[in-house]
């Protein structure tokens, strides 16, 4: 099994789309991360873990299930890289191969001592772009192998129709 945990305000700050709406509204960026995590899980298959520190969140802990993502709000005097060191502590084992997609080299160098590996912002968003062009590939090779009809017709019949269609039988 593999498990990429999004340090979510890093990629948020990283990320000049999301960077843009978090000017306007950070609750719209939050969710714009976490859709296209939603992309990148149900393309990829691996489980993804997004976590926000409590910064610009003030509250009580909390953990979410959106378009089968895991969001984590972490505690208020917890940052989210003291979380994802838990999360990484956690989960990584000899089936689970964890990934932390982070540009905080700080955050990086902890975590692969702990086994995980890191994926940097830009990486992730290369990889995102990469997906989202094989998906718009994946889409237009099924839209030109579609039937025009739903039954196949040869061409003799489909003129024998249309004339009557046109009442011109």
């Amino acid at each position: 099994m593999v498990v990429l945990v999004v340090d979510g305000y890093n990629i948020i700050g990283a990320w000049e789309e999301l960077q843009r709406l978090k000017e306007k509204d950070i609750g719209q960026a939050r969710d714009r991360l976490i859709e296209r995590m939603a992309e990148y899980q149900a393309y990829s298959g691996h489980r993804v873990i997004v976590v926000f520190d409590a910064y610009y969140v003030k509250g009580i802990a909390s953990k979410l299930h959106q378009y089968k993502v895991d969001v984590i709000f972490t505690k208020e005097k917890e940052t989210a890289d003291e979380c994802i060191e838990k999360l990484v502590k956690k989960i990584k084992n000899i089936k689970t191969q964890v990934y932390v997609a982070t540009s905080d080299y700080a955050e990086q160098r902890t975590i692969f001592g702990q086994g995980a590996l890191r994926k940097s912002a830009r990486e992730l968003l290369i990889e995102m772009t990469d997906i989202d062009r094989e998906i718009k590939a994946s889409i237009e090779i099924h839209k030109k192998d579609q039937p025009l009809t739903k039954i196949e017709l040869d061409q003799e019949i489909l003129e024998k129709f249309e004339k009557m269609r046109r009442g011109e039988t």
